[in-house]
């Protein structure tokens, strides 16, 4: 173990790395039951609920090791009722002079930010019977705690709270999203704009802002899983209600995925037979790599289902993850004959008959254009309505900086979704070499360079509502985005 960084090398080290886990047994006072819970592939609950295999494994282990009273603490993500499971395991396998006392302390940390999550919890949620040997327990592990997170964020309660308040919070999350993504059908079809009503509705204090960002829908290990669990549990206790009520969340979330994949498809002309398609993103959120249940998953396989050649790229993602996740549905040959994974944004675009947003990675954001003044005035004589147009006394590219559209924090909303050409004004064509790029921000891609070399025309599907339309529009493109009534058509002849 290295020094301490702090340079106090009279530090006794405290962090230590062991395969031998019944030696670890044998030395621990608190031991954490930190295992994956995956769901069930068979049997009762396949596809629901949860599967205890590993935690179960890990409790006999113990159990059977155990020469000293031990505090078992959940960290996995648990159905309720597990740590009375585990005061079964350990009172029938373990040494009849050894107490093990049952703890639930759930993680709530967030891929991207877990490090900063653990250094700064908004609340640590500590679950413990409520007996005298509980709560010491309870106040040991608080110690530990202690070391950086203020008391008061440390909460005590009963052991069944604490095991249902993790999928509980998963499960309202994922019920937010899937809201907010259900409203966005209802913008698409009545002309309303999705940021600007998540703004609006933000601004009541009792909803507040956070996590009303429409999407093509949510992903990630947790939030499928967990309501999937809840709604185990409430059929297995008979709550038929409750269980339809948190099936609909994961029902909208497929639902959304399915109704991005059609607008694309309806937009091409109701096939996607050998044209080509460019992904731009994979993973299920930016700043990680990780895929599980990732929207790219299902909304691709839908495109090879239609027999697209699909172009993706991700920063972060490898090949053969993306591969490997297909293949779960597709045959090798089709994924080799309809999937190319470019390492180049540039190469996935070059000659695609449409780009599609699946990561709303920054890398994507169109905060690198600039709209030069010639340009600016002949958008707002085409748009003189529209307020991000009207002349203020700043300059004109400080009034065209990117807002970010899909995040309302703190912000007035901005109107992206104004046409660029109004009934019977003249069909010229935005010529892309006038949008001048931020060349020396090699943290954004060159949407310009895109426009020069995708088909027209030029079509955009926005799944995270990442990009200014009103810039990309500029560009020529015509962009289709979450909760947005599409750009309208604009005349044939421009596009031959």
């Amino acid at each position: 173990v290295e020094l301490a960084r702090d340079g106090l090398d009279g530090r006794t080290p405290n962090l230590h790395f062991s395969t031998d886990v019944e030696d670890s047994i044998l030395a621990a006072d608190l031991i954490f039951i930190s295992v994956n819970t995956p769901t069930k592939t068979v049997g009762v609950g396949a596809g629901r609920a949860s599967d205890l295999t590993y935690v179960e494994s890990a409790a006999r282990q113990i159990a059977e090791v155990a020469t000293s009273n031990k505090i078992i603490v959940e960290k996995s993500t648990v159905p309720c009722g597990t740590a009375s499971s585990l005061r079964d395991i350990f009172s029938t396998l373990g040494q009849e002079d050894v107490h093990f006392e049952v703890l639930s302390n759930p993680e709530f940390l967030a891929e991207g930010t877990a490090v900063r999550d653990l250094l700064e919890p908004d609340r640590i949620l500590l679950g413990s019977l409520r007996t005298e040997r509980g709560l010491a327990a309870a106040n040991a592990l608080a110690d530990v705690y202690a070391a950086w997170v203020p008391r008061e964020r440390v909460i005590n309660v009963n052991i069944g709270s604490s095991e249902l308040a993790k999928l509980a919070a998963n499960c309202m999350l994922a019920q937010r999203i899937s809201s907010i993504n259900s409203l966005s059908a209802l913008c698409e079809s009545e002309g309303a704009d999705i940021s600007e009503l998540a703004y609006a509705v933000g601004l009541d204090e009792r909803i507040g802002p956070k996590f009303l960002k429409a999407s093509v829908g949510f992903g990630g290990s947790c939030f499928k899983k967990d309501v999937l669990n809840l709604v185990y549990m409430a059929e297995s206790r008979h709550l038929t209600e409750v269980a339809n009520y948190w099936r609909a969340v994961v029902d909208i979330n497929e639902y959304q995925k399915e109704r991005f994949t059609k607008r694309i498809i309806r937009s091409l002309n109701n096939t996607l037979n050998s044209k080509k398609i460019a992904v731009l993103g994979y993973a299920y959120k930016k700043d990680t790599g990780d895929t599980r249940e990732s929207a790219a998953i299902t909304v691709i396989g839908q495109m090879i289902s239609e027999n697209a050649r699909v172009h993706i790229y991700d920063p972060k993602v490898k090949e053969s993850q993306i591969k490997q996740d297909l293949l779960a549905d597709h045959r090798p040959e089709t994924i080799d004959r309809c999937v190319t994974v470019c390492n180049d944004p540039y190469n996935a675009c070059d000659k695609a008959a449409a780009v599609v947003i699946l990561t709303e990675w920054d890398y994507f954001k169109t905060d690198g254009l600039i709209l030069p003044p010639a340009l600016f005035e002949k958008l707002a004589s085409r748009d003189p309505e529209n307020p991000r147009l009207k002349r203020t006394s700043t300059s004109s590219s400080e009034t065209n900086s990117e807002g970010t559209g899909s995040s309302f924090e703190g912000l007035q909303p901005k109107v992206h979704d104004s046409p660029l050409t109004s009934p019977g004004s003249p069909a010229e064509p935005l010529n892309a070499s006038k949008v001048l790029h931020n060349e020396t921000n090699e943290s954004r891609i060159d949407w310009a360079r895109v426009s020069r070399i995708v088909r027209r025309p030029r079509l955009v599907f926005d799944g995270r509502n990442v990009v200014d339309r009103l810039k990309l529009e500029a560009l020529d493109f015509h962009v289709n985005c979450i909760g947005k009534a599409s750009t309208p058509s604009r005349r044939p002849s421009r596009y031959q």
